[in-house]
């Protein structure tokens, strides 16, 4: 168990630690203010930049998946005594348009270690708290000198402290509350992005999309919930993944289902598309 963590710090921990202390210390060279804070902004758009084309092909399979939805209603409506059969038409139906139902999975899971090691490095970055912790943590984890800093970082960004958990500062401080209702209602979004017509409309009524429907919300109130309770700069790096994400979203499938919410955009996304 220990020898996989070792591999899962060098492969993921390790590297995306160099990046952002790289980041860091360009920013701070150039005396820019709250410069942790804004590597955390850089750091998040470089990983979305590197993984674009495996969410790229995550995004375009999930769309053509959602436009089979009227197809595969009906062949579960023709074939609904007939499981078998339901299965061998549904196979037809994806290798007719060319579709792989894994292939939308795939980019996800690759995914998954990228982000589970950024959310390590940040709240493990966020929490350096004190020069000893911090250069006996940090800068062992670096690959070349001139990327170690020499002092303790500054872990406040425009008067928040990227450590500090809303949950606990909040009777101090009610205006924190705004961080995870942000978080939560930039999530909203891109979940109803990535949501057909259909099923954000209520047209489609199988178990899947009533699933699907109800995670619309239930997703977002998590996240929201996280972010209540953990430390700012992840949320920061949350909200920086998810308008970046919303901007993805748009440009390879539309505005989605969100035009149910804002027909303004439907009849935007009409006219420019």
């Amino acid at each position: 168990m220990e020898a996989i963590g070792n591999i899962f710090q060098v492969l993921f921990t390790q590297p995306i630690t160099n990046v952002l202390v790289g980041f860091y210390q360009l920013l701070n060279s150039f005396g820019v203010y709250s410069a942790l804070g804004f590597s955390i902004i850089l750091l998040t758009v470089f990983l979305r930049i590197v993984m674009y084309p495996l969410v790229s092909a995550q995004i375009k399979s999930s769309k053509k998946m959602q436009e089979l939805n009227p197809e595969m209603k009906e062949i579960k409506e023709k074939y609904k005594n007939d499981r078998k059969r339901q299965q061998e038409e549904t196979m037809k139906l994806y290798k007719k348009y060319e579709i792989n139902p894994a292939s939308g999975c795939l980019p996800a899971i690759i995914q998954m270690p990228v982000i589970f090691s950024l959310y390590q490095v940040l709240i493990h970055v966020v929490a350096v708290n004190s020069s000893e912790k911090f250069f006996s943590e940090v800068t062992p984890l670096l690959y070349f000198d001139f990327l170690k800093p020499t002092q303790l970082w500054s872990t406040s960004f425009f008067g928040l402290a990227l450590a500090d958990k809303p949950s606990e500062i909040f009777s101090a401080n009610p205006a924190i509350i705004l961080v995870p209702v942000l978080t939560g209602l930039f999530q909203l979004v891109l979940s109803k992005m990535m949501m057909s017509k259909a099923i954000t409309s209520g047209k489609s009524d199988d178990f899947q999309s009533s699933f699907m429907k109800q995670s619309l919300y239930i997703f977002p109130i998590m996240i929201g919930f996280f972010s209540f309770t953990l430390p700012v700069g992840l949320s920061l790096y949350w909200n920086t993944f998810t308008l970046f994400g919303i901007l993805q979203q748009y440009l390879l499938a539309g505005f989605g289902g969100i035009t149910q919410w804002i027909p303004a955009l439907a009849k935007y996304e009409k006219n420019n598309g």
